[in-house]
């Protein structure tokens, strides 16, 4: 006779027959979409699909075991979670297609979305980010006290990623309340477990950082489920990270494209025999929980469902481009209101630094929900002293010590964000930001044209040369992120700037690179208000008037220029930029006009840098007001040298002086 027992171990404990058969319904709507879809696929009406074939059961386990205001961090198998949180089919079905109903309106792709109002947050392409977003979701709940867990999800590939221990590390430094579900299936696309990494069980990784490890078959909803609510109560009243190792197997190609030719026939007939939904369904026959008549009421629901919401979503329109939206959604929408400071109000003389940490203190003391992360910020006050005196009056939760994880760091403020919060990052030096490049690139910069969440996120970023501190401790990097729509970039040249212009960066709730040159922090000193004020965005300084020629530049760019042109006897606008994203083309045309000559000037290597793309703009939009090539000048195309003889020559103090002089005589 044949065995009919399945050959997973279900313990139903206490459940009762409501939450068995709500199990069973919620596991067969991804297996029955994903049938569909496969023939979709075939037909040409879907472009791509990624399976999460016999992985079905981790994602409707835990989906079904957490509150529903509870954060999930899912990846591309994880259908399960985006149903269990009932998202509309049409909705999901017209993401897929591409169509404006979309939850991306069509600018991404499959699960590459999130939506708050579900407290999913999808993933991007680049594996591991998503671990550090949700270290600060969970920061958020840890700090607001709110009791909450949130679970993100990983795979065999993606634990190969930086970003996977910098995401457990810091969970685990903070104590966290993160559960972090691994979905151990045997494959990184068709590279098999044994070629990523050397041990046998993730298990093994969790006491490495100090966080308890269970294992879990992942294709038994019961267990999966059964687990993940046990954790999530225990860890909403202890908060702490936990790693949990989900065995499982994925039954089709990574995308379909790609086959399964490379796994063994019989490794793929022994998990064949795993399949979450036959064994739980069989399970459920067998003990009398569910029966003929009730199955296929269940399965004519699904199904159902499905088609209905496939009908709807074909039948919308294909996308109609509309440009101005399309510009619009680049940014989080904000009217930033100009913050004056009181006519009576009290004045000192403050350098850069004063200024800048003037800034940062006021906001903290106006945001309450301002969270200040980088490395040593704590009690030493940060390696240019910024925040010194900030942990003892704002408190540890709110100034926080960092490991040395730039990219878990970036993600973290992205994840307060989401909940609500404001962050601001210090990069010790700007040179390190390169590590964290690409949650800024890829996750802070796109991520309300993708969804519509916006980044409260400021990067404050010490930069620039001149105090022969070598290649990695003096790049002007502002350059790699001016050609990144989503962002904006800051660049002070006086105190005066360098604080309000920090202030109206942090209430504005999109994401900020702030740069700040190390060398004006103590030799620039001026004036200015001591109460809160701000100043406007994307407005440029005329900060020099004349008639011979025009300078556009901004930092330190604005004192060369200055003593330059008093040691040459010039007269000459001086435009300081200070704004470089978005950047002022109103006050570089009015200068263009006005005199006819122009010279850009920046500490950046000359080769690619901002000025470049500037010149190229006056070319082509202000050609009929040139007297004369419009020129730029910048640092040797060369890293910047250590010795202060080559540093000095790298600068293009001297090269700018005989341009100049060459533009004057043209």
């Amino acid at each position: 006779m044949k065995n009919t027992q399945p050959l997973l171990d279900f313990d139903r404990r206490n459940l009762s027959d409501e939450i068995m058969l709500e199990l069973y319904e919620s596991l067969i709507m991804p297996r029955r979409i994903e049938e569909k879809m496969l023939i979709l696929l075939r037909q040409g009406r879907i472009s791509k699909w990624f399976s999460g074939w016999g992985q079905e059961a981790i994602s409707i386990g835990v989906v079904k075991a957490l509150q529903a205001d509870e954060f999930i961090l899912p990846m591309h198998r994880n259908l399960g979670i985006f149903t269990g949180r009932n998202m509309p089919l049409e909705r999901l079905f017209a993401q897929f297609q591409g169509k404006l109903s979309g939850f991306t309106k069509g600018r991404d792709r499959s699960f590459h979305f999130g939506s708050k109002a579900h407290h999913v947050v999808g993933m991007i392409s680049h594996l591991g980010p998503q671990l550090a977003i949700a270290d600060g979701i969970a920061l958020a709940d840890k700090l607001s006290n709110e009791k909450k867990v949130t679970v993100v999800f990983s795979g065999d590939g993606a634990s190969s990623e930086g970003d996977f221990h910098e995401g457990l590390n810091v969970a685990a430094v903070w104590k966290l309340p993160v559960i972090f579900v691994i979905e151990h299936n045997g494959y990184g696309l068709s590279t098999p477990s044994e070629e990523q990494f050397a041990f046998k069980h993730f298990t093994d990784k969790g006491p490495g950082y100090g966080m308890e490890s269970i294992q879990i078959q992942g294709n038994n909803i019961l267990e999966v489920y059964s687990t993940i609510m046990a954790l999530a109560e225990d860890i909403r009243q202890n908060p702490r990270p936990v790693l949990v190792e989900a065995m499982t197997f994925r039954m089709r190609g990574h995308e379909e494209a790609s086959g399964t030719k490379y796994v063994p026939k019989q490794l793929m007939e022994d998990w064949a025999k795993l399949d979450p939904v036959e064994n739980y369904e069989q399970y459920l026959m067998e003990t009398g929980v569910l029966d003929d008549k009730t199955k296929s009421l269940i399965n004519t629901r699904v199904k159902s469902a499905i088609n209905e919401g496939l009908e709807r979503a074909f039948a919308e329109e294909e996308i109609s481009p509309d440009l101005a939206i399309e510009l619009a959604d680049v940014y989080a929408p904000y009217s930033h209101s100009i913050v004056s400071p009181p006519e009576n109000g009290t004045t000192s003389d403050k350098r850069l630094v004063d200024a800048i940490s003037d800034g940062l203190k006021q906001s903290m003391e106006k945001f309450p929900k301002l969270i200040l992360m980088g490395q040593d910020i704590g009690e030493y006050g940060g390696v240019f002293k910024i925040t010194d005196g900030f942990k003892a009056q704002f408190g540890a939760d709110r100034v926080r010590n960092t490991p040395l994880c730039e990219s878990a760091i970036i993600g973290a403020a992205l994840g307060l964000s989401i909940k609500g919060y404001k962050a601001m990052v210090e990069m010790q030096f700007a040179d390190f930001v390169s590590v964290g490049f690409n949650q800024i690139i890829n996750n802070l910069a796109k991520i309300h044209y993708r969804w519509g969440q916006h980044a409260d996120v400021v990067i404050r970023m010490p930069t620039g040369a001149g105090m022969a501190a070598g290649p990695f401790h003096s790049q002007s990097n502002e350059a790699w992120f001016f050609h990144t729509p989503g962002l904006k970039i800051i660049y002070p040249s006086n105190p005066y700037d360098a604080k309000g212009l920090l202030n109206a960066a942090l209430e504005d709730p999109n994401p900020y690179l702030y740069f700040e040159h190390k060398g004006m922090y103590r030799s620039i000193s001026s004036v200015i208000p001591d109460d809160y004020y701000t100043v406007e965005i994307g407005k440029a300084a005329l900060v020099k008037e004349g008639t011979q020629v025009s300078i556009l530049t901004y930092g330190m760019g604005v004192h060369w220029a200055i003593k330059t042109v008093e040691e040459l006897g010039i007269s000459a606008d001086i435009l300081d930029l200070r704004t470089l994203l978005p950047w002022d083309k109103k006050a570089v045309k009015e200068t263009v006009k006005k005199t006819g000559k122009i010279i850009f000037l920046h500490e950046d290597c000359i080769t690619g840098g901002i000025g470049a793309e500037i010149c190229a703009w006056i070319s082509e939009n202000c050609f009929e007001y040139l007297d004369a090539p419009v020129m730029r000048e910048g640092s040797l195309d060369t890293p910047v040298p250590f010795a202060p003889a080559l540093e000095k020559q790298f600068l293009p103090v001297e090269r700018f002086k005989e341009k100049l002089s060459s533009l004057l005589e043209y």
